[in-house]
């Protein structure tokens, strides 16, 4: 199937003191029409970086993309002029950020701003707008949606604002949503709840879902393939399932064992996995490879040489030597 969404060899770069600092280097991925595909890695990897680029809202002329292409259906979306993105914002493509009442507009009603949405992109009255947002509203279970959609973001909590949020985001009907760590900071009933939310929406329309997150266990569960990012680069790619369960980059291997343990019943729980060392911070990664530094198997090859991104049967993986198991498939 054609992918709905293309990403080729996107680079981004910030500007500090007249010089140019890698944010992003040479990403790629696709997603197709109905499925979800998951970016996932610490904090600083380049995750909300690269969501940010997708909808063209990066700070520029601070931060911006230097290289590569954005591929909504036919169209590169960086060469793409202001006013085509706000034809496409909202209505091709939404994005959940992951401070929802922070996104929010404190002065405003959340019904407000769901209708301001919806007439931006349809001609239709105040009074049909509105009614179209109670149902959104409903559509994502917001409790008494009728009295609440008079309400400012600071009387929802954190969960509620969520569903504004979410209801937002589907209310231009788009075909790609990017949902930017939906689930931060809410507890675990109501992450379960909106990546339920999620899902339902992903089935009724079709929506093709990027789902930007730190928690392997959400995108184990929502998505079909994933991309983990380490220091604004994709280190693994490929089937979701087929990656969590053997993984072949040490990182991704890192992050897996950082997933606490279900067992009950009085079953011992072996101890979480740590990756010593922090992300590198842009503008000091090392010569070779930017794991290296924190790399369990690192060899003399690994700080001397970076890695590209190679094809290893279903997967690509950006080291010099993955896990045996993986190069026997």
């Amino acid at each position: 199937m054609r992918p709905i969404l293309e990403v080729r060899e996107l680079s981004i770069h910030a500007s500090s003191g007249g010089q140019p600092i890698p944010l992003v280097e040479k990403v790629s991925f696709s997603v197709e029409k109905g499925a979800t595909l998951a970016l996932v890695g610490e904090s600083g990897c380049g995750k909300s970086m690269t969501a940010l680029s997708l909808m063209r809202i990066l700070p520029e002329p601070a931060v911006r993309i230097v290289g590569g292409e954005i591929r909504f259906e036919d169209e590169d979306l960086v060469s793409a002029s202001e006013r085509r993105m706000e034809q496409l914002r909202g209505n091709i493509i939404s994005m959940i950020f992951q401070d929802p009442i922070a996104s929010l507009n404190p002065i405003q009603t959340v019904g407000d701003q769901i209708v301001e949405v919806i007439r931006t992109h349809n001609p239709i009255s105040r009074k049909e707008a509105r009614a179209r947002a109670i149902e959104l509203l409903r559509s994502v279970r917001l409790p008494d949606a009728e009295r609440r959609i008079n309400y400012y973001p600071h009387r929802l909590s954190g969960g509620m604002c969520q569903r504004v949020m979410i209801a937002m985001a589907m209310a231009g009907a788009p075909k790609v949503i990017i949902a930017d760590e939906p689930t931060t900071a809410l507890d675990t009933t109501v992450q379960a709840q909106v990546m339920a939310l999620l899902r339902k929406a992903q089935t009724e329309t079709g929506t093709a879902i990027i789902l930007i997150t730190h928690n392997l266990a959400a995108a184990a569960e929502a998505a079909e393939n994933v991309a983990v990012m380490y220091a604004g680069r994709i280190i693994e790619q490929g089937p979701v399932r087929e990656i969590f369960l053997s993984p072949a980059h040490p990182y991704t291997e890192g992050l897996l064992g950082a997933i606490p343990d279900n067992a009950e019943g009085g079953v011992e729980i072996a101890p979480l996995a740590e990756i010593p060392g922090n992300v590198p911070r842009p503008g000091t990664l090392p010569s070779g490879c930017a794991f290296a530094p924190r790399c369990k198997n690192v060899q003399q090859r690994c700080r001397n040489e970076r890695p590209d991104l190679t094809a290893h049967g279903n997967r690509r993986v950006a080291c010099f030597f993955p896990y045996s198991q993986m190069i026997a498939q």
